[in-house]
């Protein structure tokens, strides 16, 4: 049962970065606990309005997935949730990045619907599924959307990033290396940090 009903957790993944509700709990760094009411009147205003009980039944779900962290206050009757670790990724940083990008490239229409269709790669391998539920492959598809194209090099740039931070804070590899060569480097974020912090002679660059 657990496992035909698994596209909840994704779905509701989706559904909390769409509202920016990491945002919103993160409130610059405090990432006090808030109550549905609470969050869902800071992603609703001004206009008001929402549903605060489906909200909660997305976060408690979320929570036991290490998402957010539950606070029960009170007699039990009110809950507030605050950020994990895993939630904390969801935040916008200073550049606008976030892995919230990543879950939303992942849950376009378009690959939705060649989820649908993974069962053909079986019955016929010679036309991936993308392209038997879009009418093209993956790359001529995300070429002609700006839109997606824009999502899926944020999305790209929002785990790199300080995937990469991480790694130059204590790596220094990098030292002396007079030739580095990118391949596949999407936006070249990776690249750029990584001549911020160290003086390369020469540079050939593949994307």
């Amino acid at each position: 049962m657990e496992l035909a009903n698994m596209i909840s957790v994704p779905m509701s993944l989706n559904a909390v970065v769409k509202l920016k509700v990491a945002d919103v709990i993160w409130q610059n760094g405090s990432n006090a606990p808030l109550s549905p009411v609470e969050i869902l009147a800071k992603i609703r205003s001004p206009q008001g309005g929402g549903d605060a009980e489906n909200l909660q039944r997305i976060l408690r779900m979320l929570t036991s997935y290490g998402v957010f962290k539950e606070h029960v206050v009170d007699d039990g009757s009110q809950r507030r949730y605050s950020l994990t670790d895993v939630g904390k990724t969801l935040v916008t940083d200073e550049n606008g990045l976030s892995h919230g990008s990543y879950v939303l490239q992942h849950h376009q229409d378009a690959l939705m619907r060649a989820w649908t269709m993974v069962h053909e790669a079986v019955n016929d391998s010679s036309t991936e599924p993308f392209v038997k539920a879009n009418g093209e492959p993956a790359y001529n598809y995300y070429g002609k959307n700006s839109e997606m194209n824009s999502l899926m090099l944020n999305a790209m740039s929002g785990v790199s990033v300080p995937f990469m931070k991480a790694i130059l804070e204590g790596y220094d590899g990098f030292q002396g290396v007079k030739t580095l060569v990118d391949v596949g480097g999407s936006g070249g974020d990776c690249l750029k940090m990584i001549l911020e912090k160290h003086t390369i002679l020469n540079l050939e660059l593949t994307l």
